[in-house]
């Protein structure tokens, strides 16, 4: 790959997730302080629009761009009416209209996942030697946008919460979505895959995968995917909030520091499939979302502080060890047939359905624990995922069989 092309992909990764980080990180503070405290159902369904928007994606990705048009065209339109959606974000004064532009946002946002992707991929001879290098500048966007609004425009700091500041992050994102529109439009031609098979709706979201889950242990683990995510929902949807109440300085940048460590533990996990093996790897996963959500419970934004610190800090061992070692898991068990649908499900069952039933029981379980008065009890409400997590964790780690940890620890 020439140097003028890897630094575009570069460039557009780290845009890519700069976006996403720039505006849902501190969705949930938005919501509460710019519209007098909305039910948590309320909340819970605006957070839920990133699973629609999973669920649609692969009609987007197989009906269109596979098949029609050029990937990197798409991308460019898909975010310049993303910059125009963030700005009608920005100004809307009624939930119920910002609930429309964020679900429009996230079913046009959410296949650009898959198109910047698609559009690395295109340009690499050897993508697991090449890719890893880019697709890191994606996690450095994410990283910046957390700084950004809590060390350069102080957005997140308790005197601009409560006067509404936080919705310049839609301005921010917005802005770097129209960078990258226009940026997509130079991007390396990604023509479409030519084809003239007939379309399988099954194809497109993965069904044809579902053979997989004659296995037992693979079905084992789908399940586990989709309940593990009940607990992931709670931190999407309150960490932000619950750190900005519980008093720690500069919330948003501090939460960055999940994504240090999810850089960090990513280079750990061949280590921990070849010396472990994938039940022991992705146990651990679950089990630190359990001890992540316990130190919430108990730690304060004052001397316990260290332990909301430590509770962000273990993102890297939650997301890697179970999600990132479950695709690598999915890809063994797939065999060459099966390998994009099997993916394709597994990306549907957690961040489509799982997510979706999570967000609606964190909202649920919010409103359960809010007082009269608004405030909430924030040790009860990461007590309870903490104990969901820690379910998935025994029944997995009874259920599941790890016969084949030859198979997937190479």
């Amino acid at each position: 790959m020439n140097t003028t092309n890897k630094i575009k992909l570069s460039t557009m990764m780290f845009l890519e997730f700069f976006i996403w980080g720039a505006w849902f990180v501190t969705l949930g503070t938005f919501l509460k302080f710019n519209f007098s405290d909305p039910e948590g159902s309320i909340v819970g369904a605006i957070f839920s629009t990133q699973s629609w928007g999973a669920i649609i994606a692969p009609f987007i990705i197989g009906l269109i761009a596979d098949r029609y048009f050029n990937a990197e065209r798409i991308l460019g339109v898909l975010h310049l009416v993303g910059a125009f959606l963030m700005y009608q974000m920005y100004q809307s004064s009624d939930i119920g209209i910002f609930y429309t532009y964020v679900l429009s946002y996230m079913i046009l946002y959410m296949p650009t996942l898959a198109l910047v992707n698609s559009v690395a991929f295109n340009q690499m001879n050897d993508p697991e030697k090449e890719f890893s290098s880019i697709r890191v500048w994606g996690t450095i966007g994410w990283i910046v946008a957390g700084l950004s609004i809590s060390f350069i425009f102080h957005w997140d700091a308790a005197e601009n919460v409560a006067q509404g500041m936080l919705k310049n992050t839609f301005l921010l994102a917005g802005g770097a979505a129209l960078i990258l529109g226009l940026l997509s439009f130079t991007l390396p031609a990604t023509p479409p895959k030519v084809s003239d098979e007939k379309i399988k709706i099954g194809d497109i979201i993965g069904l044809d995968a579902l053979k997989l889950l004659k296995d037992k242990n693979f079905a084992i683990f789908f399940i586990a995917s989709i309940l593990i995510c009940i607990p992931l929902a709670f931190y999407y949807q309150n960490a932000n909030l619950f750190l900005t109440e519980a008093g720690l300085e500069n919330p948003t940048g501090k939460m960055a520091i999940g994504q240090i460590s999810e850089a960090l533990f990513l280079l750990l996990i061949p280590v921990f499939f070849t010396k472990y093996g994938f039940k022991k790897t992705i146990l651990v996963g679950m089990l630190a979302w359990a001890i992540r959500y316990a130190l919430f419970a108990y730690g304060n934004g004052g001397e316990l502080s260290f332990m909301l610190i430590l509770g962000i800090a273990l993102h890297g061992i939650c997301y890697d060890f179970f999600f990132v070692s479950g695709q690598i898991y999915t890809n063994s068990k797939a065999g060459e047939k099966y390998k994009s649908a099997a993916q394709g499900l597994i990306t549907l069952a957690t961040y489509g359905v799982g997510m979706l039933i999570g967000f609606a029981v964190a909202g649920w379980i919010t409103d359960n624990y809010k007082t009269i008065t608004g405030t909430i009890n924030w040790e009860m409400v990461w007590i309870i995922p903490a104990r969901i997590a820690l379910v998935v964790f025994v029944l997995f780690a009874l259920s599941f069989n790890d016969k084949n940890k030859a198979e997937v620890s190479h």
